[in-house]
């Protein structure tokens, strides 16, 4: 399957789930979910934080940057964490990024 738009997760980038993708708590399973047509892929406990910061309008280093004053981590160590997750999800079609508008 041919994905649409790859992206490559830097810090600049400004990720967020395709307008066919949500993520969605499941109550039966009680866990959350990337819902997308004809997938679902259960993130862990981590990349659910990640991915509700992953709203279009921030950067990965600002979410870098909330993370590690969250959890007091060597801000280089969630980087390359989050990059590296952020990335797969991309690869995997689950993600793609806010482009500026033109008008």
């Amino acid at each position: 399957m041919a994905l649409s738009r790859n992206i490559s997760v830097n810090e600049a980038s400004r990720p967020k789930l395709p307008r066919h993708a949500r993520l969605k708590f499941d109550e039966t399973r009680q866990v959350w979910v990337i819902l997308a047509p004809e997938r679902v892929l259960a993130p862990d406990e981590i990349a659910v934080e990640v991915l509700q910061l992953c709203d279009g309008v921030r950067s990965v280093a600002d979410m870098v940057d909330q993370l590690a004053a969250k959890y007091a981590a060597p801000r280089e160590a969630i980087l390359t964490d989050v990059i590296a997750m952020l990335q797969d999800l991309a690869d995997k079609g689950f993600l793609t990024e806010a482009r500026e508008k033109t008008s």
